[in-house]
């Protein structure tokens, strides 16, 4: 895993994909103004997969770091194991985003996409939205 996360550079998909991540985007919109839900700002949706893409990200840096996936019977008895979450705060270009962070009980993991007292993240609205077109989803 690499210590930086760069945006992903606009690709030429073929003609289908394209066509795919513009419906995906069309169903993302109309479900967000169907429910109500502002794009962005805080509760909005940018503001939701941001959120969401985080913590899928911070929770599978640390199975890498424990060496087992979350709640799976290998973890169980071991040196070291999941140990909850801590909330924090993270400024986007989007605006604070609240994330739960997991620890692990021997306070060995250091987290790569959100740093350990890192409050600012700068490209990673870029790296959401190109998510998101590529088929990411919230649920």
């Amino acid at each position: 895993m690499s210590d930086s996360i760069e945006p992903v550079a606009k690709t030429r998909g073929s003609k289908q994909q394209r066509e795919q991540d513009l419906a995906l985007a069309s169903e993302l919109v109309e479900r967000a103004r169907a429910e109500g839900v502002e794009l962005i700002g805080p509760g909005g949706l940018l503001t939701g997969l941001t959120k969401t893409v985080l913590e899928t990200a911070l929770e599978v840096e640390l199975s890498d770091h424990l060496g087992y996936d979350k709640h799976d019977p290998a973890g169980r008895n071991g040196e070291n194991s999941r140990n909850g979450t801590r909330p924090k705060t993270v400024l986007t270009e989007l605006g604070p985003v609240e994330i739960d962070v997991p620890r692990d009980r021997a306070g060995t993991f250091e987290p790569v996409i959100v740093k350990k007292r890192q409050r600012r993240l700068d490209s990673i609205d870029q790296i959401v939205l190109s998510l998101t077109a590529r088929g990411l989803t919230t649920g």
